[in-house]
C-alpha cells in the first residue's frame, strides 16, 4: 500500500480496550510498537501524532492522512485476578512478632521463627484464619471443614525460609462471587520480606513484612474488560475495611493485585496467558491491562501471536508499558507439599461458622440497597458506604427528610458535630430545612452555633433572624437596595450577561444573613431587572 504521502496511517476500527489504552495519559499518542505505524482512534486523535517519515517523537499537526482498517476479527479478553492482602492481626501468621505496617526501623519486629532458623517450628494465628472464613462468608463462600498448611518452595533473598507457608490443596475457602464474579478460593499464607533497591548497587532487605498473614483471593477467569477488573478490585478493599479484617492500603503495599490476562479470535478457546506482578493501585491495575491487551491485539495483527507466550510481566508506572521479568511458573514448578511442622485443621471444631455469620456487619451491598429507600443520588449513596462515621451517623438521624440529611452530611455538617450528642439538634435542623423555614445557607450558620453554643435549634433560628423571608413585599424592598447599590452589575446584566443575576441573589443572601428564600429572590430580581 502506499502511504507516501501520509504524515500517519489512520487506523479505524480498533476495540475498546486498545481505544483506552491510546488514550491514557501517556499512551494517548504514541506509534505502535508492533507493527510500526502511527495510531488513532477516532477523527479527533490523529491531530496530536509522532511523524513517522522521521521517527520523531515531536508533536506535529496532521495535514495528511491514510485510513487503514486492520481490525479483521474479534478478539475476547479473558481476565482473572489474583489479589493479595495483608490482614490485620496483632502478631504475624506463625510467630509472636508484632504486626506493624507502620514500623519505620528495618528489621525490629522478627524473630527465629520468622526468620527461618533451624529447629524452630510455626504456631499458626488463630485470628487470621477467622478472618480470611469471615471474607468467606461475606461471599457466600464453602467453608472448607479440612485443611491444611503447604511448603511452597522457591528461592528468593526475601523469603529467609527458601520457601512460603500457604495452601495448595485444601484452602479455607472456595467458591462465591462478589460483583457478580466468581470466585475459585481464597487461601492463606505469609508474606515475604520487603526489598530495598535504593541504596546503591546492591539490595538491603527489610524483614519486618516476613511472616505477616496474607489473604490470597484467585478469581475464576470470568472478567473481559480492565475497568470491571479494577472495580472488582475497588469492591474487595471496601468489603475488606467493612469487616475490619484488613486496612488494605494499597500505597503502603497491604493489598496488591495480579491480573492473568489472555485473548483468543475463538470465543471457545483460552489464549496464552500473561501475568503482571504487583500493582499496587487501580489505576495501574487499569491501564496495565488495557496496555497488555492492546500489545496482544497488535501481534496477532500482525500474525505473530506466537510471540505471546505464558511468562510474569512487570508494570513501568513511567513509561506506562509492560516488559518481561520472567516465564511463568507452573505448580509442579515449587514442588508444593504439606508442611509436616504444622498440624491439619478440622475447622468445624474450631470456628462456629453460623455465629461468625451473624457478627458481620452490614456488608456494602446490603447498606447499598438499603439506603436506596432513602436517597435517590447513587453517588451520594456510594460516599456513605464507602464512609462508616458518615453512614453511622446518617443512620442515627430520626430526620422525616434522609434525603436532605444525607447530601447535607457530605456537604455541609463539619466532621465535630458528627457525634451522638448533637443528632436531636441536627434532626430539627434537617427539619427546618425541609419544611422551608430555613435555608441552607442559614442552617450553616445555626449548626456553627449550635456546635459552640448550644441551644434549641428553632429558638435561635428565630433570635438570630435566620427563619426564612418568603414575605415578597419586604424582600422586594432589599432587591431595590441592592440593584441600586450595585450598578456595575445591573449594566453587565442589560448587556447580556444573564449569569450576573445570580451573583445578585448571592449579594441578597449575604444582606438578609442567608434568610432570605432564594427561589423567591431570583424571581423578584428578574422581574426587577426587566422593568
Amino acid at each position: 500500500m502506499g502511504f507516501e504521502n501520509c504524515n500517519i496511517i489512520y487506523i479505524w476500527g480498533f476495540s475498546d480496550a486498545v481505544g483506552a489504552f491510546l488514550h491514557s495519559t501517556t499512551m494517548s499518542i504514541l506509534v505502535n510498537p508492533v507493527v510500526d505505524f502511527g495510531i488513532a482512534l477516532d477523527e479527533k486523535s490523529f491531530a496530536l501524532m509522532p511523524r513517522l517519515t522521521t521517527g520523531s517523537t515531536q508533536f506535529v499537526q496532521i495535514a495528511n492522512y491514510c485510513i487503514l482498517s486492520v481490525m479483521s476479527k474479534t478478539y475476547y479478553p479473558v481476565i482473572g485476578l489474583e489479589i493479595h492482602a495483608e490482614l490485620s492481626t496483632a502478631s504475624k501468621m506463625f510467630c509472636a512478632c508484632k504486626n506493624d505496617p507502620d514500623e519505620t526501623v528495618q528489621n525490629t519486629n522478627i524473630c527465629p521463627i520468622c526468620m527461618g532458623h533451624p529447629g524452630t517450628l510455626p504456631s499458626p494465628n488463630k485470628k487470621a484464619i477467622e478472618n480470611v472464613i469471615k471474607v468467606g462468608l461475606a461471599l457466600g463462600s464453602n467453608i472448607a471443614n479440612f485443611t491444611e498448611f503447604d511448603r511452597k518452595n522457591y528461592f528468593y533473598p526475601d523469603i529467609p525460609k527458601g520457601y512460603q507457608i500457604s495452601q495448595y490443596k485444601f484452602p479455607i475457602v472456595s467458591g462465591g462471587s462478589l460483583k457478580g464474579f466468581d470466585i475459585t478460593r481464597i487461601h492463606l499464607e505469609e508474606d515475604t520480606g520487603l526489598s530495598k533497591h535504593d541504596r546503591g548497587d546492591f539490595t538491603l532487605v527489610d524483614f519486618n513484612r516476613a511472616g505477616v498473614p496474607l489473604m490470597e483471593m484467585v478469581t475464576e477467569p470470568v472478567i473481559h474488560s480492565a475497568k470491571d477488573a479494577a472495580d472488582f478490585g475497588r469492591e474487595l478493599q471496601l468489603l475488606l475495611r467493612t469487616l475490619g479484617v484488613s486496612e488494605a492500603n494499597m500505597e503502603k503495599g497491604e493489598m496488591r493485585v495480579e491480573p492473568n490476562i489472555s485473548i483468543s479470535d475463538d470465543p471457545n478457546k483460552f489464549g496464552t496467558k500473561v501475568e503482571i506482578k504487583n500493582l499496587n493501585s487501580f489505576r495501574s491495575v487499569e491501564r496495565a491491562i488495557e496496555y497488555e491487551l492492546a500489545r496482544m491485539q497488535a501481534l496477532y495483527e500482525a500474525g505473530r501471536q506466537d510471540e505471546i507466550v505464558q511468562e510474569t510481566r512487570g508494570w513501568d508506572e513511567s513509561k506506562q508499558t509492560t516488559f518481561s521479568q520472567r516465564s511463568k511458573e507452573n505448580a509442579n514448578d515449587y514442588r508444593y507439599f504439606p508442611d509436616p511442622d504444622i498440624p491439619k485443621f478440622m475447622l468445624s471444631e474450631m470456628f462456629d461458622n453460623k455465629k461468625i455469620k451473624e457478627g458481620l456487619p452490614e456488608l456494602p451491598w446490603e447498606a447499598r440497597e438499603r439506603l436506596a429507600s432513602k436517597i435517590e443520588n447513587k453517588e451520594l449513596i456510594e460516599i456513605f458506604v464507602q464512609d462508616n462515621k458518615k453512614k453511622a451517623f446518617l443512620d442515627s438521624l430520626k430526620t422525616k427528610y434522609p434525603g436532605i440529611a444525607a447530601s447535607y452530611i457530605v456537604s455541609s455538617i463539619k466532621a465535630d458535630i458528627i457525634r451522638a450528642d448533637l443528632n436531636s439538634k441536627v434532626d430539627q435542623v434537617i427539619d427546618l430545612i425541609g419544611d422551608g423555614k430555613i435555608t441552607s445557607t442559614a442552617a450553616k450558620t445555626l449548626l456553627d452555633i449550635l456546635i459552640t453554643e448550644g441551644g434549641d435549634p428553632e429558638k435561635i433560628a428565630q433570635e438570630k433572624g435566620l427563619l426564612q423571608q418568603n414575605d415578597e413585599g419586604s424582600l422586594r424592598i432589599v432587591v431595590k437596595k441592592i440593584i441600586t447599590e450595585n450598578g456595575s452589575l445591573v449594566s453587565q446584566h442589560k448587556g447580556g450577561k444573564e449569569s450576573i443575576v445570580q451573583a445578585l441573589v448571592g449579594l441578597m443572601m449575604k444582606e438578609t444573613k442567608g434568610s432570605a428564600n432564594p427561589q423567591i429572590a431570583l424571581k423578584l430580581f428578574k422581574e426587577e431587572l426587566s422593568s
